[in-house]
C-alpha cells in the first residue's frame, strides 16, 4: 500500500490532566492580573462563559496569542476561568416556518462542499448559478445572517437543493433556507468549524441524505441532513494539533478525510519538541464511520538531535494537506495537494501533488515543485532555536489541483502554490510538468493561497502579496495590520492549453486606507459562463468579465448589517472561502483578521429583484 499507507483504527493515547490555573499563571496572569483599560482584568473573565473564552483564543481577539497553546492547554485555562453554559440562544423568530420544509427544492442547483463537482475548478454552469452577465450586474444584498461573537467569518458554506450549510469559528454547524436566510436547525461541534459540508445521498440505514464535516481540532462528523441529528463522529488523527481545514471529498461510499497541523506554530515555543505531526487522508466508510485505509505523507518521527536550549528535535514531519482532494473517476485515482515539511529530513512529499489510488490509498507517483521546503513559525521569529538550519520559503500548497479538460481534449492537473507559480501537470505521465506561469511574487502568505477557477478555456489565478509597512501593526493582537493600500493582489487569466497570459487585472487600492485594509487577494475564485468572482483583503467582493478582465459588479462588504437571527454582524475582509453562485444567488462570508486583516462575522446572501 506505498511506504507511508496502512490501515488503522482510531485510537487516543491518554494524556494527564492539565491544570488551568497552572496554564493561567504561566501565560496569562503578566497581562490578566494588571490593571489596564485595554485589557481584561481576571475578575472580568471570571464573568465570562468557557465557551466563549475558549472561542477568543481560537479564533477571536487572542488567537495570536494562543496558536503556540496546546488545545488541552486552551480547555483547561478556559474552564478555569469562565463559567458553565454559552450567550443567549438564537431567538425562535430566526427559525423557519413549518410551511418552508429543508430540503425542498429538488429542481435547483448545487455547490456541494469546495465546488460544483469533483475535479475542484469551482466552475458553477449556467444552469446551476442562474445568473447572466446582465443579472449579476443588478445583484443586491438580499439577506445576512451574523456569526454571534466571533471576530471572523471562515467557514465555507454549501448548497444542496435550496437548503445553506455553513459552518463557523464556534463550532456552530446551520442549517439555512438559501432564499429567504431562516433556520432549519444548529448542531455544536466540539471545535470551530471551517471546512465546507457536504451533503451525500440517501445511504443504507440511513433515513435521509447525509452532511459530512470536520473542524478545526480534528474530529469529523456524520449528521442527518435533514434534522441535524448526530449518525456517528471519529477523531481521524491522535495528534493534538490535528486540523481539519479542508472540505472532504466523497466517492462510491467513502469520504476521504485530509488532515493539516497547528503544529508548525507550536514551534514558537522553545520547549516545544518539534515536529511529529504527519499529514495525511483517511478514507472512511460513509455508513457505520470506520476507517478503510490511511495514507500519510512523511515517514514516521524520529529524534534528530537537540536544540541549542536542550529540547528535542524530530523529523520528518509536516506536509499536512490544507485543501480538497480531487477525484479522477476515470483513473481511479484522489489527487491531493500538500504543505511544507516542518523539521529535518525534507521529503519528496512535501510542496507536491501527490496521486493516490482510490481503493487501497497506495500512493501511485508525486511530483514535488519546491525541493528542501522546511519550515516553521518559529523560523519567522529572527531563528527561533525550532527553526532548521536554511529554512525554506514557506512555499507549500493551500488550494487544491484542478482537474480539466481543455479545448484540444487533453486532461491536465492545475494547481496554483504560494511561490506566486501556476503548474500545469500531466496526469498521463506521472504529473509531469507541461507548464508554469508566474502570477505573483510570491511568499510564506503571498502568491496563490486558497484557490484558483477555470471555465474548460482559461484559468483564473489571484494573489495575495500583501505589503506590509516597516513598523506595521496596528492596536490589538489581531486585525487592524498596516498595510501597504496600494501594493497587493492582482487577478491573471492565463490560457489554459501553454499557460500565457490572456489579461492581467491588479490588485483594487484601499479607498480610503485604513489598518486591516489591503489590495491582497488570498481568497478562492469563482468562475461562471463569462464571469469570475474575487474577494479582497480590502473588503471589495468583484465580479469580472472573463473575455478582458473589466469590473462588471462590487460590492464592498466592510459594513455593518441587520441580520436575519436578530444578531450583531460586520463585515470585514474577504480571504479562504470564495463565493458560492447557485440558483441565481450569490453567498459570501465577511471578515478575516488572521493576518492583519479586518475582523468581521457575517455570511452575506445576493440575487436579484426578478427572483421568486
Amino acid at each position: 500500500m506505498g511506504i507511508f499507507a496502512f490501515v488503522v483504527l482510531a485510537g487516543l493515547s491518554v494524556q494527564p490532566a492539565v491544570s488551568g490555573e497552572e496554564v493561567y499563571n504561566s501565560r496569562c496572569a503578566s497581562c490578566h492580573d494588571q490593571v489596564s483599560a485595554r485589557i481584561p482584568s481576571r475578575e472580568a473573565l471570571q464573568k465570562m462563559s468557557a465557551s466563549r473564552i475558549l472561542r477568543t483564543l481560537d479564533f477571536g481577539l487572542m488567537m495570536s496569542i494562543a496558536y503556540p497553546m496546546r488545545r488541552e492547554d486552551r480547555e483547561a485555562v478556559a474552564n478555569f476561568l469562565g463559567t458553565p453554559g454559552d450567550e443567549a440562544a438564537t431567538p425562535a423568530s430566526a427559525f423557519c416556518p413549518a410551511d418552508r420544509p429543508i430540503l425542498s427544492n429538488s429542481a435547483g442547483g448545487s455547490w456541494n462542499g469546495w465546488g460544483p463537482s469533483l475535479s475542484n475548478t469551482r466552475y458553477q454552469t449556467a444552469e446551476g448559478a442562474g445568473l447572466t452577465s446582465e443579472g449579476i450586474r443588478r445583484l443586491k444584498l438580499k439577506w445576512a445572517l451574523a456569526f454571534p461573537g466571533d471576530v471572523t467569518a471562515f467557514a465555507a458554506p454549501t448548497v444542496s437543493r435550496g437548503t445553506l450549510f455553513v459552518g463557523s469559528a464556534s463550532g456552530v454547524i446551520q442549517a439555512v433556507d438559501a432564499k429567504t436566510g431562516c433556520l432549519y436547525w444548529t448542531f455544536q461541534a466540539n471545535g470551530p468549524v471551517r471546512a465546507a459540508p457536504i451533503v451525500v445521498p440517501l445511504t443504507a440505514g440511513a433515513r435521509g441524505p447525509t452532511l459530512l464535516f470536520g473542524d478545526q481540532i480534528g474530529w469529523f462528523y456524520s449528521l442527518d441532513a435533514q434534522t441535524g441529528k448526530l449518525r456517528w463522529k471519529r477523531r481521524v488523527e491522535s495528534h493534538e494539533a490535528t486540523r481539519l481545514t479542508a472540505t472532504a471529498a466523497a466517492e462510491n461510499g467513502m469520504v476521504f478525510v485530509p488532515a493539516a497541523s497547528w503544529e508548525e506554530t507550536r514551534a514558537l515555543d522553545p520547549q516545544y519538541p518539534c515536529c511529529t505531526f504527519r499529514g495525511s487522508i483517511t478514507a472512511i466508510r460513509i455508513r457505520d464511520g470506520s476507517v478503510v485505509w490511511k495514507t500519510y505523507m512523511v515517514g514516521v518521527p524520529r529524534q534528530t538531535g537537540i536544540t541549542n536550549v536542550g529540547t528535542g528535535r524530530f523529523g520528518p514531519s509536516g506536509a499536512g494537506i490544507w485543501s480538497t482532494p480531487t477525484v479522477d473517476r476515470k483513473r481511479k485515482i484522489l489527487y491531493v495537494t500538500t504543505g511544507d515539511n516542518y523539521s529535518l529530513p525534507a521529503t519528496t512529499t512535501s510542496d507536491a501533488v501527490v496521486a493516490i489510488d482510490l481503493k487501497s490509498g497506495r500512493i501511485i507517483w508525486s511530483q514535488q515543485t519546491t525541493l528542501n521546503d522546511v519550515y516553521n513559525s518559529s523560523c519567522g521569529n529572527k531563528g527561533g532555536s525550532n527553526c532548521p538550519p536554511e529554512s525554506g520559503p514557506d512555499h507549500d500548497f493551500g488550494s487544491s489541483a484542478m482537474l480539466v479538460e481543455t479545448s484540444t481534449g487533453r486532461e491536465l492537473l492545475v494547481v496554483g502554490q504560494k511561490s506566486g507559480i501556476v503548474y500545469a501537470l500531466d496526469p498521463n505521465q506521472k504529473g509531469k510538468v507541461i507548464w508554469q506561469t508566474r502570477v505573483g511574487r510570491g511568499s510564506a502568505n503571498g502568491g496563490v493561497q486558497w484557490g484558483m477557477a477555470t471555465d474548460g478555456q482559461r484559468v483564473y489565478a489571484a494573489v495575495s502579496d500583501a505589503v506590509r509597512l516597516a513598523g506595521g501593526g496596528g492596536p490589538g493582537p489581531i486585525g487592524n495590520a498596516s498595510f501597504d493600500p496600494a501594493k497587493g493582489g492582482g487577478l491573471t487569466a492565463l490560457y489554459i492549453n501553454d499557460g500565457t497570459k490572456a489579461w492581467f487585472v491588479p490588485g483594487q487600492p484601499c479607498d480610503p486606507p485604513r489598518p486591516g485594509c489591503s489590495p491582497a487577494q488570498p481568497g478562492a475564485l469563482t468562475a461562471l459562463p463569462g464571469v469570475v468572482f474575487s474577494g479582497s483583503l480590502n473588503g471589495h467582493i468583484r465580479a469580472l468579465a472573463t473575455e478582458d478582465g473589466k469590473t462588471i459588479w462590487d460590492f464592498d462588504t466592510v459594513r455593518s448589517y441587520t441580520t436575519v437571527n436578530g444578531m450583531q454582524a460586520n463585515g470585514g475582509s474577504l480571504d479562504g472561502a470564495g463565493p458560492v453562485v447557485v440558483d441565481g444567488m450569490v453567498f459570501l462570508n465577511s471578515g478575516y483578521p488572521r493576518f492583519g486583516g479586518m475582523p468581521g462575522n457575517v455570511l452575506l446572501a445576493f440575487g436579484t429583484d426578478d427572483q421568486r
